[in-house]
């Protein structure tokens, strides 16, 4: 390869390594970052659980992708900066509005603002996604998706983790949550900033042939059926707060108030269940919408996918399989700062920063297992390994801190994290961690295997939009039951009722082992792609 061809090759993966630093980013600060701030703050569990929600948008994406390829906001920039630039822009702009906004003194602004952040940072990584694609040759998109993770991971060991020593008031910075999130506005300008000026143009698209491609949905049609949409989501909205909630109230009020729950609690249980309504109403109520407005582009996935054998088995095994992992982690920031009373340094340290290193050394390993075992087998392994990892969790919450001797990090500065002075660093977190993060990372792994393998041999970019979406059910929404549950039971039969909800995956696996191990490609055989 000619050293032009070699650096220009280069430099496509190195941009593909800053828009994945880019697009890991924001997410620690609608989930573990969020967390720590809101339990900093004095926040209870069952209220954290509920603001989980706030990362909603991560499940519903594939609604809003089809109007971000279709339409193009600035030519001269190309099919995809202009939309890179104005959500990183966006992003910038609701960061510096919930880094003013106190948690406790405006709770609701303060869940809307978050909500907004993760409604940009999902529609940055539907562009992130779709540029990086369109940017990288057949040749290089297997380096290109290790620079991406690479990139995503380090930026959330620096908002989930090095942020944690910033905000630690005795060995770390000192900081306060809205200074680091002004911090990551700032580092979101920069991105900004790269978008507009470093990123390669993309080469134009080459033309259809003649009678290959099916006649467009106008975009009109399509603006149309999002909006909708998304007047179905606000009726939804309205329906939860002014029918559900009062109605939960009356059906389960006299039933609590006899529970011995404290009137806190109670209502949290009352949340839940109008919640669960809301949802069941809003479902359908959106599909009908999207129906009646003709939203072709949503449907027509949706009706490719279900067309294939076994569509709805797989989808549910999708939600499943990471769910024990997800339930446990749903609420590991506040239970480790405010049931174990760790410090926000030592969290960092350990379960940020080890925790996230030790997690991209389990998908290594479990990429080179992968290659002896066979997919299904691997996931079975991984699978039952995630589900003994919460168990570690269970101990750690029974047994408490101290339980097995630690060590001691020494005082350092870096430049842009200091330890002020030694942390301790308890042996059983450091244990317990460890375990669940590399079990985690070869799951992870044998996951995105999957995923790939269905995406491969079946199903179009717009499907596995879809597939991603619902693979991100499981850590957006069981965030509410977890926080009411985590209150209502204890930490230690929190951590066990986690445990046995990695068992139904595990069972749906044995059911489709022949399916999942039809998708295993064979050395040397030809691929359909």
């Amino acid at each position: 390869m000619p050293d032009s061809r070699r650096l220009a090759a280069l430099y496509r993966l190195f941009v593909v390594g800053v828009l994945g630093f880019a697009s890991g980013l924001p997410l620690a600060l609608t989930g573990q970052a969020l967390q720590a701030w809101l339990s900093v703050d004095g926040l209870d569990i069952a209220t954290i659980g509920f603001l989980s929600l706030v990362g909603l948008p991560y499940t519903f994406k594939f609604l809003w992708a089809p109007l971000m390829d279709r339409f193009e906001l600035w030519p001269a920039l190309g099919r995809r900066r202009g939309w890179l630039v104005l959500t990183q822009l966006a992003l910038a702009g609701v960061l510096m509005l919930l880094a003013a906004t106190p948690p406790r003194g405006a709770l609701q602004l303060f869940a809307l603002l978050a909500l907004a952040v993760a409604f940009v940072s999902a529609s940055q990584d539907v562009v992130i996604d779709a540029y990086g694609t369109d940017l990288l040759p057949q040749s290089e998109r297997g380096l290109g998706a290790s620079m991406k993770v690479m990139g995503y991971r380090l930026a959330m060991i620096l908002s989930g983790g090095v942020a944690m020593i910033w905000t630690d008031a005795v060995t770390g910075s000192g900081w306060t949550w809205p200074q680091v999130y002004r911090l990551m506005a700032a580092l979101m300008v920069g991105s900004a900033v790269f978008s507009l000026l470093a990123l390669p143009r993309l080469p134009p698209l080459p033309p259809a042939p003649a009678g290959s491609a099916p006649a467009p949905v106008s975009g009109r049609q399509d603006l149309l059926g999002f909006a909708a949409v998304l007047a179905a989501a606000a009726a939804g909205y309205l329906f939860t707060v002014h029918l559900a909630t009062p109605a939960a109230g009356a059906l389960l009020g006299g039933w609590l108030a006899g529970s011995g729950l404290a009137p806190a609690l109670q209502a949290r249980w009352i949340d839940l269940a109008a919640l669960l309504a809301g949802i069941g109403f809003t479902l359908p109520l959106a599909t009908w919408a999207a129906r009646r407005a003709r939203f072709d582009t949503l449907l027509g996935g949706l009706r490719g996918y279900f067309a294939q054998p076994g569509a709805a088995a797989f989808l549910l095994f999708i939600v499943l399989y990471k769910l024990g992992d997800a339930f446990a982690g749903a609420l590991m920031t506040p239970f480790l700062l405010k049931a174990m009373a760790f410090s926000s340094a030592e969290v960092g340290v350990v379960n940020k920063v080890i925790g996230l290193w030790l997690t991209i050394g389990g998908a290594l390993v479990g990429g080179v297992l992968m290659l002896r075992l066979g997919l299904w087998r691997s996931l079975m392994l991984f699978g039952l390994l995630q589900a003994v990892s919460n168990l570690g969790f269970w101990w750690l919450a029974a047994f408490g801190k101290g339980s097995l001797p630690g060590l001691t990090i020494p005082a350092f500065d870096w430049g842009f994290v200091a330890l002020k002075a030694a942390a301790p660093v308890d042996g059983g977190l450091l244990m317990v961690v460890a375990f669940e993060n590399l079990s985690g990372g070869m799951g992870t792994a044998a996951f995105l295997a999957f995923l790939m393998g269905l995406t491969q041999q079946r199903f179009t970019a717009t499907q596995f939009a879809l597939l991603s979406a619902f693979a991100s059910v499981g850590r957006v929404w069981v965030g509410p039951l977890a926080g009411v549950l985590a209150e209502s039971i204890g930490w230690p039969h929190f951590f066990v009722v986690s445990t046995v909800l990695a068992l139904p995956a595990l069972w749906m696996l044995w059911w489709l082992r022949a399916p999942v191990r039809r998708l295993e490609v064979v050395a040397g055989a030809p691929t359909d792609d």
